[in-house]
């Protein structure tokens, strides 16, 4: 039976939930999606510092008594209008203590200022920065939720095209890879913080005049083979519950190493609410041993 603490934050994500579709325009809804989220503290000893890559906004997480070399590449959601706020700042950071793993997080340009491939270029410019600045791909993971798990995929498939070598391994927390909106569960579910009809407006900014079925806009109409280990976070109740069981079905079935799991009574991207719910501490540890599994460091091997 789900906790008292469930049903609070669940009560609390309804909340937000209802606010944000109350919005009307993009300006007042980054303006509230920041306001609600500043007061949200950074773990004890976690360390942040502002930086640009090749003009992008960039932001270097650092746990504290950090153990070997890996690093988290990591993408934020959104909606692809919102942009890089204290919740996905917080999250980051408790998936770096839980990984003992350094974090970048790409500020990349928003919709419907850019549309695609604005973002997916953005990620995929600081990714090569990163090689040539001397980081070793399989000591990297790159990870993302909702949107920014949609271009986490689209990184991976844009280098797998290009006959790149890739990270080491990819974390998609909720992940939205279907804007065509055709997974059964997007009309089905009652998820608390997330609606259809929010989705849908807020993609048709990320999409512009591009074809929804595009794989590198939606993955989901596109060729897994290839992809590094996937793990793939998805609540029972959210209503991209289709998007994430339909990838892990194909990517297993173009033959990569695949792990779905499923969060009972969850909704979308609860792990926002890490540490205070458990079900996100839970899921924010299994971050942390997927990570710890996949790269390669000599300090987390000695350990």
């Amino acid at each position: 039976m789900p906790g008292l603490r469930h049903f609070i934050f669940r009560i609390v994500a309804r909340t937000i939930c209802f606010l944000m579709n109350s919005i009307s325009s993009i300006p007042e809804l980054r303006a509230f999606s920041e306001k609600i989220s500043k007061p949200l503290p950074l773990p004890g000893g976690v360390t942040s510092h502002k930086s640009t890559v090749h003009g992008i906004p960039v932001e270097w997480i650092i746990p504290p008594g950090r153990a070997g070399d890996s690093l988290i590449f990591y993408l934020h959601g959104g909606s692809w209008v919102m942009g890089w706020y204290n919740n996905h700042r917080v999250l980051a950071a408790h998936i770096g203590l839980a990984s003992g793993s350094r974090v970048l997080a790409v500020d990349y340009r928003l919709a419907p200022e850019h549309p695609f491939p604005a973002s997916l270029h953005d990620g995929l410019a600081v990714y090569h920065r990163l090689l040539t600045d001397g980081f070793e791909p399989n000591q990297v993971v790159i990870a993302g939720d909702s949107a920014g798990a949609n271009l986490a995929l689209g990184i991976l498939i844009s280098l797998r095209d290009a006959d790149e070598i890739m990270p080491a391994a990819a974390v998609c927390i909720s992940p939205m890879t279907d804007l065509a909106c055709t997974g059964s569960t997007f009309y089905t579910n009652k998820d608390a913080l997330l609606t259809a009809e929010f989705v849908r407006s807020m993609s048709r900014y990320y999409i512009g005049s591009q074809d929804v079925h595009l794989p590198l806009i939606s993955p989901h109409f596109g060729d897994m083979q290839g992809l590094p280990p996937l793990l793939i976070h998805a609540g029972e109740n959210e209503i991209l519950l289709s998007d994430a069981e339909r990838l892990a079905a194909n990517a297993l079935h173009a033959g990569v190493d695949v792990t779905l799991t499923v969060w009972p009574d969850m909704w979308h991207v609860w792990h926002l609410f890490a540490p205070y719910l458990p079900e996100a501490k839970q899921a924010v540890d299994e971050i942390g041993r997927f990570v710890r599994s996949h790269v390669v460091s000599e300090t987390v091997e000695q350990n």
